[in-house]
């Protein structure tokens, strides 16, 4: 369904409608057509990943391609439990430039509405079963989504900076790569593998 061509789409030097009015005024039609066509591609995969995951996650947030004055610089959903809803933490799908990435995330942007705060998130790898998830990578909340990142394995220290630093983890396929799994399956089989750690941020 997805492959590298997806992940092109966010090559683009300017993802302001001002400055693409500015600088490329030609490319407007065929950048917002391109977009539109591709997310709808996204919001279909995410909601096939939705039916296939079934009670008791909510219907996902697929966030919309452009907020009327920028196209995104990737395609985002995040899953909950329905009775999760007022929590800040997620199971977030992402495709960038670079690639597909799944994972335990802690939503900040909702952070001050949420029922769960920082940390209860943090219970996740407090009794974290390294061997089980030795091959999931790990990163912090305030790394680039285009970073290099680690998998558990290679890292023995997992302390954090700071009370306001968090930690992700998940898995990531480059965009390359993306032609030769079935990404509705790749998504739906992560996000079951983090759903212990998803349920023990709710503890």
């Amino acid at each position: 369904m997805l492959n590298s061509q997806f992940c092109e789409i966010f090559d683009i030097p300017f993802f302001q409608f001002a400055q693409m009015k500015k600088y490329c005024p030609e490319d407007i039609p065929s950048i917002k057509a391109k977009y539109k066509a591709n997310w709808e591609v996204w919001k279909a995969l995410s909601l096939d990943v939705y039916r296939k995951l079934g009670m008791p996650f909510a219907e996902p947030h697929i966030e919309r391609w452009c907020n009327g004055w920028q196209v995104r610089a990737h395609f985002f959903t995040f899953y909950k439990y329905e009775f999760n809803q007022n929590s800040a933490v997620i199971l977030s799908v992402i495709l960038n430039r670079r690639r597909l990435q799944v994972s335990l995330d802690w939503h900040c942007y909702r952070a001050d509405r949420s029922q769960v705060k920082l940390p209860q998130y943090q219970q996740w790898w407090e009794n974290l079963d390294r061997e089980k998830y030795q091959d999931f990578e790990i990163w912090q909340g305030n790394e680039s989504e285009y970073a290099d990142f680690k998998k558990l394995k290679e890292l023995d220290d997992l302390m954090l900076e700071d009370l306001e630093a968090y930690w992700c983890i998940g898995k990531n396929v480059e965009r390359k790569d993306l032609a030769k799994i079935d990404v509705a399956e790749f998504i739906l089989q992560t996000i079951q593998e983090l759903l212990p750690l998803y349920e023990a941020c709710h503890r």
